[in-house]
């Protein structure tokens, strides 16, 4: 039964595998081609430049007797070196080896492949730039009363110009700041310029300092914007019907798209959300309501079918809200010449490198909960998502998983580049390398812990998909 949810839910969508394939062969081939083209430069002979695992599906050799293949398993790629320590090397070409190389080389070849990884992010990012950025004007829209922020004196209508001199044109930049103050306890320095919700801010800017205490600690979920107190601005959405399940209560009971909701059970509609909340309050009881449609009124009854969550059962109808469009002065767009773009793409990659770095921090002194490792279900699932809401969105995503995976390659832990790259130090200081045992207990250690990292990344995108 599980495994018959999980299929249903990837297969589901021929987008979403497509983009996770993309997504992970261009991260995967850079990453490699970064070892590949040190190695070559280096003087060492690359046996097979890999993307997957498993039988090959497509393979070719070139004239330097290269075996490139694509293979069936997109998780994970592999350049294999002469290499003196996995095989026999004729004699002729021992000086071709990976092993044979000076230790400066082998140091090289190694942390090509991260820092390649750190290259398509700047890259990504660059392009993202040059194409142009929409964001959404970072305004708040409400704040909850007593909160960190209500008690700043931050109000509805404000701009976040700044976290912390951090400068924030829209929400996810300012989520992007709060992220890194996970876990501790200080004052933020927000800059705010007031004005009306719905409207370009005016005025000048002003400094608010809003105090947090062991901030979001193992939330599992955080949402850093909200745990201040503050609601970002949205327009209102009146309760007009926009797409209908067939199969669904909407649908059985005549509601049709366009359908203005005014009245349940007599009770006027402030907006689409309190007609959501009607509907989930009243799973299988019948309402009376009164509908606009091409501008006549009429009563019709609905009767809300019901689904269960953690022992709660809800109401719901199977249709969904028409959409409405953000006032343009909410709207912002940037876009930056090839120079600029470039800039901003460089320090882009280093906040992100910067940010992944604590968090992983936090993670391991318990700050930040590790049911926040995602594995590849949930890239999957942001990949066809990111791709879905436009080039930009997925350039940035793709950015954020290539800097993540340079990261963590070059986490010091024997079996990945950084383990690699430890033993080579570890030899530059010694003056020769470490015995073949001890090098060997180390990958069993790294090894049994990345396998451990996997597992519970898996049980974390398995949980999500459950809940």
């Amino acid at each position: 039964m599980i495994f018959e949810s999980l299929l249903s839910e990837i297969a589901g969508s021929a987008q979403t595998i497509f983009a996770f394939v993309v997504t992970l062969g261009i991260l995967v081939s850079i990453h490699e081609y970064g070892h590949f083209w040190v190695a070559r430069r280096c003087g060492v002979k690359v046996l097979r430049f890999s993307v997957g695992f498993g039988k090959s599906l497509w393979r070719w050799t070139d004239r330097h007797g290269t075996e490139f293949s694509i293979a069936a398993v997109p998780l994970g790629g592999y350049v294999k070196m002469l290499d003196e320590r996995e095989g026999p090397v004729p004699d002729n070409e021992q000086h071709l080896s990976f092993n044979s190389k000076p230790v400066l080389a082998r140091i090289a070849i190694v942390a090509a492949g991260p820092v390649a990884n750190f290259l398509l992010a700047i890259f990504a990012l660059w392009l993202m730039y040059m194409v142009g950025v929409r964001t959404l004007m970072p305004q708040v829209g409400e704040v909850i009363p007593d909160s960190p922020s209500a008690v700043a004196g931050i109000h509805p209508g404000d701009e976040i110009v700044a976290v912390n001199g951090v400068e924030t044109q829209g929400w996810q930049a300012v989520n992007m700041e709060l992220l890194s103050f996970i876990g501790e306890s200080r004052n933020l320095d927000v800059s705010i310029r007031a004005g009306e919700p719905g409207e370009a801010s005016e005025g000048a800017v002003r400094d608010k300092n809003i105090a947090i205490v062991d901030w979001l600690v193992n939330e599992e979920q955080p949402n850093p914007v909200r745990s201040l107190g503050i609601v970002p601005y949205s327009p209102v959405i009146p309760a007009v019907i926009g797409q209908i399940a067939d199969d669904g209560a909407a649908a059985r009971d005549g509601l049709e798209s366009g359908d203005k909701i005014l009245q349940v059970n007599g009770e006027t509609v402030i907006d689409w959300m309190h007609f959501v909340e009607l509907i989930r309050d009243n799973a299988g009881q019948t309402l009376q309501l009164l509908v606009e449609r091409d501008g006549v009124s009429q009563e019709m009854p609905l009767t809300p079918g019901g689904r269960s969550t953690d022992g709660v059962t809800t109401g719901f109808i199977g249709a969904g809200v028409q959409q409405v469009s953000w006032p343009e002065t909410m709207i912002r767009h940037l876009q930056f010449g090839p120079i600029d773009s470039l800039v901003k793409g460089a320090q882009a990659t280093w906040s992100l490198t910067s940010m992944t770095l604590e968090s992983l921090w936090k993670m391991v002194v318990g700050l930040v909960s590790v049911k926040n490792l995602s594995g590849p279900i949930t890239i999957a699932k942001v990949a066809g998502a990111s791709l879905e809401s436009g080039l930009e969105n997925f350039l940035y995503f793709l950015a954020m998983l290539s800097v993540s995976l340079g990261v963590l390659n070059l986490l010091p832990i024997p079996v990945l580049d950084g383990g690699h790259l430890l033993f080579y130090l570890v030899e530059m200081v010694r003056g020769k390398p470490l015995s073949e045992k001890t090098q060997t207990l180390g990958l069993k250690i790294g090894v049994t812990f990345v396998v451990g990292v996997m597992m519970l990344a898996m049980y974390n995108d398995l949980s999500r998909l459950f809940q």
